[in-house]
């Protein structure tokens, strides 16, 4: 069993999941991953920088989190380049109405896994 599939039993086991737990559980984030999203839907286009002084966290945390967040298309970055030369990254989350999108396809797979393991079981 994936860790992923393990996180999808553990949900199956909670009666009233929180919003919060469900994203953590489906796209195998961590919990301090789940806050970086909300930071930066409320923050939205800003730096690594300004995200690790509003979380209070470490800029190498911060960044780490937003490539995990990245890798399971919650969050995307966009280049700006700077007047005085040089670059920064922007950060932008999808809004939580895509997010929920990205939840119910991939719980939807997970239980058509599910399905299709039910119809084998016995032939």
């Amino acid at each position: 069993m994936t860790p992923n599939e393990q996180r999808m039993e553990e949900l199956m086991l909670v009666d009233d999941p929180q919003f919060e737990r469900i994203l953590e559980c489906v796209f195998g984030v961590q919990a301090h991953e789940t806050r970086v999203y909300f930071q930066v839907l409320e923050l939205q286009g800003s730096t690594v920088s300004e995200l690790a002084g509003a979380l209070d966290r470490d800029r190498s945390n911060v960044q780490r989190s937003l490539s995990t967040l990245c890798d399971v298309n919650l969050v995307h970055r966009e280049r700006r380049l700077l007047e005085g030369g040089g670059s920064v990254y922007q950060y932008f989350s999808v809004p939580v109405p895509e997010a929920q999108t990205l939840l119910h396809g991939a719980v939807d797979e997970w239980a058509e896994t599910v399905h299709e393991r039910i119809d084998e079981f016995g032939t």
